[in-house]
C-alpha cells in the first residue's frame, strides 16, 4: 500500500495534477473484460504513489454505453458493468484516505434516449409537458419531412430525428443522445439537484461536458458559418446557469472544470469570472503543434485570457477524445483536428516518445493545474482498432472515414507476462489491446529507471515537493530559434529545445531533471527539456553540469515508453 500523501486543504485546484481515469478500460476487477469501480479501488495506491492530487473520471453513471457513457439514463446509478452506488462512495472515501480527491463528469446537454424523461415524451406525443423537456419541433416541407433546421452536428450526420407521430426532436451528438431544453426550469432544477446528491457523496469537483452548448436559440434559426451570434454556442443565457451552480458548489466547497471549446478568448474567460467556473479546458494546448513559436504563442495566450478574471490555466497534452501524444507527436503533422482524423498515419514512434518526454516536464511546469490522462504516464501511443471492433459512434456516423476515438481508450497494461497485461480480465478486454503492449506495462517500467513512468513519478515528485512549481508567475529568457526557456519562482528555470540542433543552457546551480541525457559538452539535445535551479546568491554557477541532480536516461534500441 502506497503511503498517503496529505490532502491539501488550499486552493488545491489552482495548481493540481488530476488523473483522468476512463474506468471502463483502467483495470477490470470481476474479470468480465470491462474496466470497473472494484479495478480502480484496487488500484488507488499506484494513483497515490505516482503523486496525483485529485481523479477525474469519466462517466460512471446507467448508460447503454452508445457513446462511452456519455448517453446518461439515470445520474444516481452506477452503471451495472462498473458497479454500484456503494462502491462509489467507498472509492471516493478511500481515495480521499491516500490525499486523492475524486471528480466526477457531468453531461448537461443531452441525455440517453432511455433517459425515463424522454421514454415518457416519447409516450405523451405532440404538444405534451413531457416533451418540452427536450426540442420537440414539427418539422419543414410539404409534409413535415425535413427537419427544422440544419444545425450541424458535433458528430458527423443528422441532428434531428423523426419519430412515428411526426415530430422531430433535436440531438447535437447521435439520435441516442436527445438535447435537453434548458429554458424550462425542470430541467435546471433537475441538475441543481444532481450537483448536490454528489457533491454529499463526497465528490471535490465536476467537469461538465459540453459546457458551451446547453442553452439554444429558441427560435432555432438556422446556421450560417461565421455569422454571430452562433445559435447554440455560447448563448448568454448560460451565464445564469453557471452562476446558480457555482452557489451550489460553494456550499460543499466544490470545484468545477468546463468543457469550453471557443477560439474568442474574450468570450471564454466570462466562464472563468469568479461566480461561475473555477477552471476551463485549455484546448488551444491540447492541439498545438510540436513547434517553439507556436507554442510559445498558445502559451501567453492562455495567460493573458485567463489573468483578468484571475483564474488559474489548465494544461492538458491527450484526453479520451483525442490521439494519443506520442503518436501524435511522431507524425508530420504534430497538431490535433478532429476534421482531418484518418487512418493509416504514419508515425515514428522513438521521435513521438521523445518529444512526449519533454512536453510532460513543459506541461508541468508551467503555472496552475495540469490533467493527465490514464496511460499517458507509460507512454501508451495510439493503438490500431480492426475496423469490426470499432465502437465510437463518431466511425460509423462518419461513413466509416474517422478511425473514431478507440485507439487512445484501449485497456491499461499493467503485468507484462500476465493475461491482458494484468488489466485484470479473464475474457477478452472490451477492445483488443496490441500484442506488442508488454513494453508499456507498468511492472516493466517500474523496474527500468529510464522509463516514461520514472520520469513522470520523479516530475510529479519534484512538483510537489520542490519550490517554484505550480500556480503563480512565469517570465520568459532570452534563448535561441526553437527554444522555449523560462524562469518561475525560487530559482526555477525550465528549458525545452524544440530546434535541430543542441542548445547551450544558461548558467545554473542545480540540473533537477532532465527528459534525456545532455550531450558530451553539456548542452541540451533536439526534442529533451530540463529543469535547472539558477545559482543562489553568493553561490558559482555551473555552465553545463552539476548539483544534485537527475537525469532521465533514454532508453536506446527500440522505441521504448
Amino acid at each position: 500500500m502506497a503511503a498517503p500523501h496529505l490532502l491539501r486543504t488550499d486552493d488545491w485546484w489552482r495548481d493540481a495534477v488530476i488523473y483522468q481515469v476512463y474506468p471502463r478500460s483502467f483495470a477490470d476487477g470481476d474479470g468480465d473484460g470491462t474496466g470497473d469501480l472494484a479495478g480502480v479501488r484496487a488500484r488507488l495506491p499506484y494513483l497515490a504513489e505516482l503523486g496525483v492530487d485529485a481523479v477525474w473520471f469519466t462517466p460512471w453513471y446507467l448508460s447503454p454505453l452508445v457513446d462511452g457513457g456519455y448517453d446518461v439514463a439515470d445520474y444516481r446509478t452506477i452503471d451495472p458493468a462498473f458497479g454500484t452506488l456503494a462502491e462509489a462512495e467507498k472509492l471516493i472515501a478511500e481515495a480521499r484516505e491516500l490525499g486523492i480527491r475524486v471528480i466526477v463528469d457531468i453531461v448537461p446537454n443531452h441525455v440517453s434516449d432511455q433517459h425515463a424523461w424522454f421514454r415518457a415524451a416519447l409516450e405523451a406525443g405532440p404538444g405534451s409537458p413531457e416533451r418540452e423537456l427536450f426540442h420537440f419541433r414539427p418539422g419543414c416541407g410539404e409534409n413535415g419531412e425535413l427537419p427544422p433546421n440544419t444545425w450541424p452536428s458535433q458528430f458527423s450526420g443528422q441532428t434531428w430525428t423523426r419519430v412515428a407521430d411526426g415530430e422531430w426532436y433535436l440531438h447535437l451528438f447521435t439520435p441516442e443522445q436527445p438535447d435537453l431544453n434548458w429554458a424550462h426550469r425542470a430541467v435546471r432544477a433537475e441538475h441543481e439537484s444532481i450537483l448536490r446528491f454528489w457533491f454529499e457523496r463526497g465528490v471535490a469537483g465536476v467537469r461538465i461536458d459540453s459546457a458551451a452548448l446547453l442553452a439554444k436559440d429558441p427560435a432555432l434559426a438556422d446556421f450560417t458559418e461565421g455569422v454571430d451570434p452562433h445559435p447554440y454556442i455560447d448563448q448568454d443565457e448560460l451565464h445564469d446557469i453557471y452562476r446558480s451552480w457555482r452557489a451550489i458548489a460553494d456550499e460543499y466547497d466544490g470545484v468545477f472544470v468546463g468543457e469550453v471549446w471557443l477560439p474568442d478568448t474574450e468570450r471564454f474567460a466570462r466562464y472563468l469570472r469568479p461566480d461561475e467556473l473555477h477552471t476551463a479546458f485549455n484546448f488551444n494546448f491540447l492541439a498545438c503543434p510540436w513547434a517553439a513559436d507556436r507554442l510559445r504563442r498558445t502559451i501567453d495566450d492562455t495567460l493573458a485570457e485567463h489573468a483578468p478574471v484571475g483564474a488559474p490555466a489548465t494544461w492538458v497534452l491527450c484526453n479520451h477524445d483525442v490521439t494519443r501524444t506520442v503518436t501524435r507527436y511522431g507524425r508530420e503533422d504534430t497538431g490535433f483536428d478532429f476534421a482531418t482524423k484518418a487512418f493509416a498515419t504514419p508515425t515514428d514512434l522513438g521521435l513521438g516518445t521523445r518529444r512526449a518526454r519533454a512536453a510532460a516536464m513543459l506541461t508541468l511546469a508551467l503555472p496552475g493545474s495540469v490533467y493527465l490522462y490514464q496511460g499517458e504516464e507509460l507512454g501508451l501511443p495510439e493503438a490500431d482498432i480492426p475496423r469490426d471492433r470499432i465502437q465510437d459512434p463518431m466511425h460509423a456516423r462518419s461513413g466509416g472515414t474517422d478511425p473514431g476515438r478507440d485507439g487512445c481508450r484501449v485497456p491499461l497494461p499493467w503485468n507484462a507476462e500476465a493475461p491482458s497485461y494484468g488489466f485484470g480480465s479473464t475474457s477478452e478486454p472490451w477492445l483488443p489491446q496490441p500484442r506488442d503492449w508488454s513494453r508499456y506495462a507498468v511492472d516493466r517500467q517500474r523496474a527500468d529507471p529510464g522509463s516514461m513512468l520514472a520520469l513522470y513519478h520523479e516530475a510529479l515528485r519534484q512538483r510537489r515537493t520542490a519550490e517554484g512549481f505550480g500556480d503563480g508567475p512565469l517570465t520568459w529568457l532570452p534563448a535561441g530559434d526553437g527554444v522555449l526557456a523560462f524562469t518561475r519562482g525560487h530559482g526555477l528555470m525550465c528549458v525545452v529545445n524544440l530546434s535541430d540542433e543542441p542548445a547551450a543552457l544558461p548558467a545554473y546551480g542545480e540540473l533537477i531533471l532532465s527528459s534525456g541525457p545532455l550531450d558530451a559538452e553539456g548542452r541540451l539535445p533536439r526534442d529533451t527539456a530540463v529543469w535547472l535551479r539558477s545559482p543562489a546568491p553568493g553561490r558559482t554557477a555551473i555552465e553545463v553540469t552539476g548539483g544534485n541532480s537527475v537525469i532521465m536516461p533514454l532508453p536506446g534500441g527500440e522505441p521504448l515508453p
